[in-house]
């Protein structure tokens, strides 16, 4: 029987918001990491804020957030996080975010590996049936990734990211349980 929570590359571990938190706040502190996944401004927290707010998150009653620290097999190295976010248990589809915050395990297959591992979890494990992620337009080696695993674009939101005088598109895209490769 196949450990849920480990791939070729990767292991997934629960994130541990006393020892985690100031490393989760160093990969916020890089603007192109932040840049890749998230169209807020940059923000810096300090490590009690992302103490805290790892603590409210793990806290929540519900059952709607899940979310694993990516660590290599080999060192057992902490060098991302994946999740899943807005499950809709009634339509069996959540949100998938992924961000690898160590730039030398940037384009290796570190981060396709985790998102087979979070697909397999979701299907397999928690009887979701739809995946959903979006992702902007620049950002062509994470789109490269997801169409590994499996996703599909479905749709794009034209011009609606604004980075150093330009403006990107936001791509929409999904994973059904039947079209996801093992």
């Amino acid at each position: 029987m196949k450990n849920t929570y480990i791939g070729k590359k990767v292991r997934l571990v629960a994130i541990e918001p006393e020892k985690d938190a100031e490393l989760l706040n160093t990969w916020r502190r890089d603007t192109e990491y932040v840049r890749l996944m998230d169209s807020d401004p940059v923000r810096i927290f300090n490590a009690s804020q992302m103490k805290e707010w790892l603590e409210k998150q793990q806290k929540a009653d519900s059952f709607e957030e899940i979310e694993f620290m990516i660590q290599t097999l080999d060192e057992a190295k902490p060098i991302g996080f994946v999740g899943l976010d807005g499950i809709l248990w009634h339509n069996r589809t959540s949100w998938v975010g992924i961000g690898i915050g160590e730039r030398d395990y940037w384009s290796k297959g570190y981060g396709t590996d985790a998102m087979h591992i979070i697909a397999r979890y979701a299907f397999e494990e928690l009887g979701l049936y739809r995946l959903n992620l979006n992702v902007f337009a620049y950002n062509t080696r994470a789109i490269h990734s997801y169409e590994k695993v499996g996703y599909k674009v479905e749709g794009r939101v034209r011009e609606a990211v604004h980075r150093d005088g330009k403006r990107w598109d936001v791509i929409f895209m999904g994973l059904l349980r039947k079209d996801f490769r093992l």
